[in-house]
């Protein structure tokens, strides 16, 4: 019988690998929590209506990307590509615009049909932030400024902030005949992606990977150039205010992100500690999406961030701390093991990280597992032990060993901790 694998584009993110996970999750929460954002969960699968009308039809993801199936009530349901056309989907829901500005983000799991490489799965993890409800420059700033310092508390430092702006819809359809009288003649020339674009949507074109595409596009006419009053005026704030938190950054007016739903501030968040840059936060404003799913009109801002990409950098650069423990339980013998398993469970309750070896070997061996497991003290129970109610607690750093009553090792938790912090 074959052997059964993992889904090719799926991974296991195994025990090791999930204690720097948890590190960049708690660090996010606080910074997150710090500014008042709070968490919302949302189902990973969704009425395949909501994608195609939130990111839109002529995108890559609506297009070719989407894990879309028929459930058995013959609705059509696609597992979530990302996760602000779900948040806005229930903001909308639950009337939560009645309790004004919503400061939320979310965390978990997305699914893209794509070639799987270093950092991009099919299966793969954002950690978004969203803050509906504010047409104010300084959403935009503020949610710029959360995304540094949440990337900078990991440990990157060769960040670099790539800003434009792609208007409103008015500026864009200004831009958009603008764009496909320029890059018509060069239409034989252009990757077949972008051909299809031309006409359908043909600000994607601008974000080509092809070598050829960008090199057409370099001398394209700049989206910078169709801005309305309004438009150039918020991205003028935007800039102040950026330059007010010296946080620097380059305009970059072919960056127009990869999702019709944006409108005005569009930006990407790149690293070169891998040597070559990376973006690793990407996001914008998205003023449209709630009124275009069913809404009132009502500003938005936001951003999302791969976390396998995310985590490659952070394995290089960080050093993530270890979660510390306390004690490592040995016991030999019928009575020492029974008595261990309470022990062992009498000090978690005590707020105590406990390893209890479960192996059932010689006492021997069970020491040098202590002496492996990293525990700040061991303690062992042999037949003595087990019918004397005692416990022999040695200390790793030191080697020093004494002989306690088992009930008096749990009669003064702050003590013990005293201890504990004494000899780690």
């Amino acid at each position: 019988m074959a052997q059964l694998q993992g889904i090719r584009g799926t991974r296991d993110i195994l025990p090791d690998e999930v204690v720097r996970w948890q590190w960049v999750e708690s660090t996010a929460r606080r910074i997150l929590s710090q500014a008042q954002y709070r968490e919302i969960r949302t189902p990973i699968f969704e009425q395949t209506e909501l994608f195609a009308r939130g990111i839109g039809e002529a995108t890559d993801v609506v297009g070719k990307e989407m894990y879309t199936f028929t459930d058995r009530g013959d609705r059509s349901i696609t597992l979530r590509p990302e996760n602000t056309a779900g948040v806005v989907r229930s903001y909308i829901e639950h009337s939560l615009s009645a309790r004004g500005l919503q400061r939320l983000w979310y965390m978990g799991p997305m699914f893209r049909y794509e070639r799987p490489q270093a950092g991009r799965q099919r299966q793969f993890h954002q950690l978004g932030l969203e803050a509906i409800g504010s047409a104010d420059p300084r959403a935009d700033a503020e949610a710029i400024a959360i995304a540094t310092q949440i990337l900078k508390s990991l440990g990157l430092k060769s960040l670099k902030l790539d800003l434009n702006s792609v208007g409103n819809r008015e500026d864009r359809l200004n831009y958009r005949q603008a764009l496909i009288d320029y890059l018509t003649p060069y239409k034989e020339e252009l990757d077949a992606d972008s051909q299809d674009r031309l006409t359908r949507n043909p600000l994607r074109i601008l974000d080509s990977k092809d070598k050829r595409t960008q090199e057409i596009v370099q001398d394209a006419p700049s989206l910078l150039e169709y801005l309305g009053d309004f438009s150039r005026n918020h991205f003028e704030q935007v800039q102040t205010l950026l330059t007010d938190l010296g946080i620097e950054y380059q305009i970059n007016p072919r960056l127009v992100r990869g999702l019709d739903y944006y409108t005005h501030t569009a930006f990407e968040i790149q690293s070169d500690d891998l040597g070559a840059q990376a973006t690793v936060c990407g996001g914008g404003r998205y003023d449209g999406l709630v009124a275009e799913l069913g809404g009132k009109e009502t500003p938005a801002v936001g951003w999302a961030m791969g976390l396998e990409r995310l985590m490659i950098l952070v394995e290089k650069l960080a050093q993530v701390p270890q979660s510390t423990l306390d004690f490592y339980l040995i016991s030999r013998g019928e009575l020492a093991q029974r008595q261990s398993l309470k022990l062992a469970q009498g000090l978690r309750e005590a707020g105590f990280a406990v390893e209890l070896d479960l192996s059932g070997a010689a006492l021997k061996k069970q020491m040098a597992r202590g002496d492996k497991s990293g525990a700040i003290a061991c303690l062992i129970l042999g037949d003595r032990e087990a019918e004397q109610q005692e416990v022999q607690l040695k200390w790793m750093a030191t080697k020093e060993q004494q002989t306690l009553e088992q009930s008096d090792l749990l009669s003064n938790p702050p003590y013990l901790r005293q201890q504990l912090d004494k000899h780690s």
